[in-house]
């Protein structure tokens, strides 16, 4: 991947100012022999363009015409010590260090950011009510053990692209996050702990008709609908043991949770015929429907010796079919299909100089 990558980069990037000066990122294209952010294994990867150069970047998603993304970064260089959520039309894209249009407030910690109908809004979830500065984050387990917070703060907005709030969605105590959008643009998926524990609800556009979608103890989360908007892929940790249900307990009763063993869900919309899809083991999460709606793409870290590579794989809705599809040596991760199938945009560490940023990167698909 990284052979004579300095003359070969120097060589993309001038090819890519051209092209971006023209048309955008969305028209630029890469000689097969210059395609160098991709791994020879990556077979389903072609044309592949990094889009952020620095930070946490993650959680990128499409408008419905797949002509912008809304994203979450942290990035002290834009000012954003805690995730923010920001814009690119990807047709007027050009690399530059300044920050992209802010679209959260600026204020606490935001998160899950997806496009309305129309391509003229957005949903995210933000803790900015209660508090204008970053959230506290909890400080490292003795044992060592990965845990993510669960701030209660967290309430979900529908804002439009010049950052003003139109509409506060969900106002129930606890937290209220994860928001994505079904492609038909009918209804809303979300994570909420108003029952007491981490689980599935929809509502409205307009954030009316709230439905509780699962009811089985654990996290369910990372919610996303099938092309046709008749089911829904999610992430669980679904706690068996006494001992993992009373550890479970006690992190969520301090609003953490550890992530280190989920497994994929799949349901109809309406909670019904809830099925296990994945028994792989370690963590299993960032699904999505392929644009056939025939298969799930997702992020696992089940082959890795020490358990902190990540790549992307699929699967068959019926759990055959397992297909590595990424092969980078730390972290990938984030993937959404853009609405007419040809694209893909994901979250990864390769290409970062061996530095911890996470940058986005969008590709063409290859059946």
């Amino acid at each position: 991947m990284f052979r004579i990558v300095g003359l070969l980069m120097i060589i993309v990037f001038a090819l890519s100012s051209c092209a971006t000066s023209k048309k955008g990122i969305l028209y630029q294209s890469i000689a097969p022999e210059f395609d160098t952010l991709k791994f020879p294994q990556e077979k389903h990867l072609k044309n592949v363009k990094q889009l952020t150069f620095g930070g946490d970047n993650a959680e990128a998603y499409w408008s419905f015409d797949n002509k912008k993304i809304v994203f979450q970064a942290t990035n002290k260089m834009w000012g954003a010590d805690c995730d923010q959520i920001y814009l690119f039309d990807l047709e007027k894209w050009e690399r530059k260090q300044s920050a992209p249009p802010l679209l959260s407030t600026g204020k606490g910690r935001t998160t899950c950011s997806f496009f309305m109908p129309g391509n003229q809004s957005i949903v995210f979830a933000s803790t900015h009510e209660v508090n204008a500065v970053c959230p506290h984050v909890p400080e490292r387990r003795a044992d060592g053990k990965y845990i993510w917070p669960i701030y209660e703060s967290f309430d979900i907005y529908h804002s439009d692209l010049n950052g003003k709030i139109i509409k506060k969605l969900t106002d129930e105590p606890g937290y209220d996050a994860e928001a994505t959008v079904s492609p038909q643009g009918d209804k809303i998926v979300f994570t909420s702990t108003r029952s007491g524990d981490l689980e599935l609800y929809t509502m409205n556009i307009d954030g009316s008709d709230v439905r509780q979608i699962t009811k089985e103890l654990g996290y369910d989360g990372g919610a996303f609908f099938s092309p046709d908007g008749k089911k829904l892929i999610f992430r669980s940790s679904r706690p068996k043991t006494e001992e993992d249900i009373k550890v479970y307990k006690e992190l969520l009763a301090q609003n953490q949770v550890m992530p280190t063993e989920m497994e994929l869900y799949i349901c109809n919309v309406d909670g019904s015929e809830v099925r296990r899809l994945t028994s792989l083991g370690k963590a299993n999460w960032a699904p999505y429907f392929l644009p056939k709606g025939d298969k799930i793409i997702f992020s696992s870290n089940h082959a890795a010796p020490r358990g902190y590579q990540f790549n992307l794989y699929t699967i068959n809705l019926d759990g055959t079919g397992l297909e590595q599809v990424t092969f980078d040596k730390t972290f990938d991760s984030f993937p959404m299909f853009s609405y007419d199938g040809k694209k893909i945009i994901f979250a990864s560490n390769r290409n970062n100089g061996g530095t911890r940023d996470t940058n986005l990167f969008i590709a063409d698909w290859i059946d």
